[in-house]
């Protein structure tokens, strides 16, 4: 990394000034700027595609920009890699995980480092940062063994071990419970009060309009809006994001279905994982076709219940009864889903594979990418795109896309909506209603309660003792979920 005094505004702890960027013959960002101010939380947002994070990742050094400059407290930088940015004194937590799954926690916080590794200090660490967020992990853990809320912990922590002085957020919340998420943004304010500052990608307007002092909203590469927080509302922000009048309804539009015969059917399942720990004891559920289930659960509770259903997990006792046909969109897509770098055609090419023999049809896997990159608006230039130069909204599209391909008679969701702007979230709600119209039984875990009570027909609250049943009721949901803390 180089530096030179060259300044347009000394007082800017980062300053991205008129960033383009092309792959291939698509422009990603065209004379994109950001303005992060000391001692503030700035909000960058847009539509799944709009181009945050590639302006992120240009201000963490993974890419480099086509044209354009890049300034900290006034002086010029030129980013070769993510060390020097990190020597700049900037880090990122990304949106997708950047962990080694063999690892442990204290071995990840490591990496990046400098020096001799001390794995008690570098433990000690890891120990103090969390109990400053408000947040419990275990370093001695392995990454691998971790739930998606707590591998989103460990890219946080691992970021403020680095001692950054500038964080950039690429959907920090989307995994994380609403009392995590509470103690994320109350440190975040500490930590720009002491003199730091952050970016905050989301697509959570409701959490940008709260916690942040400035916006930036890019569409279609460009900056379109740059303002003081105060000076917005939702409304214009939506507008902003998506170029037209954008009042996207919280509540998808359903349609009355009659329930079918059983599609899923757990009989006293029980499961001990591999620290000797029951994860579901005894758990008897029965699952309809035409019927979404939500899942409401405390950190980790729903993750072997689902994997049950979707035939990727099986009991230790007990007996699982699962349909011929079955969609499964889990919370993590680039360790469960997808292929970075793999085609998207190579990527649909994984539906249902271990049910399938003999030589692959090319042709109609094609034919197939080419329909759900249409039917799901899947923002690439063709089927031979990798899956790795998607935004991670298009990724989740495209993922549910192939996931309902054929009309699975089951349907199993992992916080399907996570990191998708409204738009995006509520044209999939709408394929997830319409599968049911279809007699496809869903079940979605979702950490947003209001998510679950817009979809569900009925919520069940799960822990590894317990199963409790509720009506598609905020308080209700709430409520259950509380007395199961006790």
């Amino acid at each position: 990394m180089t530096s030179a005094p060259e300044s347009s505004d000394v007082a800017l702890d980062l300053e991205l000034n008129e960033i383009t960027r092309y792959f291939g013959k698509v422009k990603a960002l065209d004379e994109a700027s950001l303005k992060l101010r000391p001692r503030s939380i700035h909000a960058l947002l847009g539509e799944n595609g709009a181009g945050k994070t590639t302006l992120m990742r240009i201000a963490f050094g993974m890419i480099a920009p086509d044209s354009g400059i890049i300034r900290a407290k006034g002086k010029i930088l030129r980013l070769s890699s993510p060390s020097d940015a990190i020597a700049a004194g900037i880090g990122m937590v990304h949106q997708q995980f950047s962990l080694v799954p063999e690892m442990t926690v204290t071995e990840n916080v490591a990496l990046g480092g400098h020096g001799r590794y001390d794995r008690k200090r570098v433990a000690e660490r890891v120990s103090e940062i969390a109990q400053r967020l408000g947040m419990t992990i275990d370093p001695s853990a392995k990454v691998k063994e971790l739930t998606a809320s707590e591998r989103q912990k460990l890219e946080i922590i691992r970021t403020f071990a680095h001692d950054a002085k500038t964080l950039i957020l690429d959907e920090p919340t989307a995994v994380l419970t609403p009392t995590d998420i509470g103690d994320l943004f109350a440190q975040l304010r500490s930590f720009t009060d002491s003199g730091g500052s952050v970016v905050l990608i989301t697509h959570k307007l409701q959490d940008a309009l709260t916690h942040a002092d400035e916006v930036t909203v890019l569409r279609k590469g460009q900056c379109v809006l740059n303002a003081p927080m105060v000076s917005v509302d939702e409304t214009q922000l939506a507008d902003a994001m998506l170029g037209r009048a954008a009042h996207v309804s919280s509540k998808p539009q359903r349609t009355r279905v009659t329930t079918g015969q059983p599609v899923a059917d757990l009989r006293r399942v029980s499961v001990i994982n591999s620290r000797g720990v029951d994860e579901i004891k005894e758990l008897s559920l029965v699952i309809l076709a035409g019927e979404i289930v939500g899942i409401a659960a405390l950190e980790g509770a729903a993750k072997p219940v689902l994997r049950l259903m979707a035939g990727r997990l099986e009991p230790t006792s007990g007996e699982v009864i699962r349909p011929g046909s079955i969609g499964f969109v889990p919370e993590d897509r680039s360790q469960d889903a997808v292929i970075a770098d793999f085609s998207l055609s190579e990527n649909m090419a994984l539906r249902n594979l271990s049910l399938r023999s003999g030589i692959l049809d090319w042709t109609r896997i094609k034919d197939d990418t080419d329909a759900v990159v249409a039917e799901y608006d899947v923002r690439v230039s063709n089927a031979v795109t990798e899956m790795a130069d998607l935004s991670g909204g298009n990724q989740q599209k495209f993922v549910l896309g192939r996931e309902l391909t054929d009309n699975p008679q089951l349907l199993v969701l992992e916080n399907p909506t996570q990191g998708l702007d409204v738009h995006a979230a509520s044209a999939i709600h709408d394929r997830i209603l319409s599968a049911r119209v279809r007699g496809t039984a869903v079940v979605i875990y979702s950490s947003d309660i209001d998510e679950l009570v817009a979809l569900a027909d009925r919520v069940l609250v799960i822990t590894s003792e317990t199963v409790v049943e509720t009506q598609p009721d905020r308080d209700a949901v709430g409520r259950a979920l509380l007395s199961r803390t006790g």
